[in-house]
């Protein structure tokens, strides 16, 4: 009886320790996050982006490393990557974004005016008197910049010079990049008197640029000529397949218990940060 006892004991000990194992393994599996390539100041191969960053805090919160699956042409990654299961979690997504779940924002932030800093005051709104008269303004099409440029009728004013931000690549059928550091760098050689783009992606270079500059938020009270509301505040989230809810509350756990690195990270790197529950302007 003893000697059965102590096989039972045997086993169970074994069992236990191949049981913990199997959880240590699971614990130690990558955090396959979407990475841009070279999509500065979001990401980059070199980690300088700061949602590399981000993504380390929450793989580091969740006990996981970091396993980046790089993509090279935004356009695709989503159903290339992340529906085919190559990865798992991507960082930066508008919250709501029906092509996943996502989960609760991070940070809240909108479309600024970046202008030189001795113009103050010039640029608030699209109401603007110096966007009237502005020789150039800087914007990336098919953003809310360049619906209300079209309003205020600017746009066309601008048309080449948008085109010549990218050395006049032809946007068929390839994927043309808007580099915001250089959008930046247009108003600080004074080739342009302003840029009008997602303050997020302008921060790092307002903030590291060689002479002052403004940073101004856009109000969110926007409309198109036929008056449907065009939105300049936008929160941003975590995104993961719609079939990883587990993966999603652990993410949202993850996001609160370092909420206050995640905020230092945001405000080191410069991004204007609205209220998360900021209420819509009429």
């Amino acid at each position: 009886m003893y000697g059965i006892l102590k096989a039972g004991a045997i086993s169970l000990l074994v069992f236990a320790a191949g049981a913990e194992t199997a959880h240590a393994k699971q614990e130690a599996e990558p955090l396959k996050v979407c990475s841009a390539e070279n999509e500065l100041p979001y990401s980059n191969k070199d980690g300088s982006g700061f949602e590399n960053k981000l993504a380390a805090l929450i793989a580091e919160e969740l006990g996981r490393p970091v396993e980046n699956v790089w993509w090279t042409d935004a356009r695709y990654f989503v159903r290339d990557l992340l529906d085919k299961k190559q990865c798992d979690v991507v960082i930066g997504v508008d919250q709501g974004d029906p092509r996943m779940l996502t989960s609760a924002p991070y940070y809240r932030s909108g479309y600024v005016f970046v202008y030189q800093a001795d113009k103050a005051g010039a640029f608030q709104d699209w109401n603007s008197p110096a966007l009237k008269t502005a020789r150039r303004i800087a914007f990336i099409p098919d953003t809310p910049p360049d619906v209300m440029l079209k309003k205020i009728g600017r746009w066309n004013d601008m048309f080449n010079y948008m085109h010549s931000l990218v050395d006049y690549k032809s946007r068929r059928n390839q994927y043309v990049k808007y580099d915001p550091e250089r959008l930046v760098g247009e108003v600080v050689s004074g080739k342009a008197e302003v840029a009008a783009l997602w303050g997020p992606a302008a921060a790092r270079y307002v903030k590291s640029a060689g002479k002052p500059l403004a940073m101004t938020v856009i109000p969110d009270n926007n409309t198109r000529m036929d008056g449907e509301k065009v939105p300049h505040h936008y929160s941003t989230a975590i995104g993961v397949r719609k079939d990883e809810k587990a993966l999603l509350e652990q993410i949202d756990q993850a996001l609160i218990k370092r909420s206050q690195d995640i905020e230092a990270l945001l405000k080191q790197e410069g991004i204007p940060l609205l209220p998360i529950n900021e209420a819509p302007l009429k």
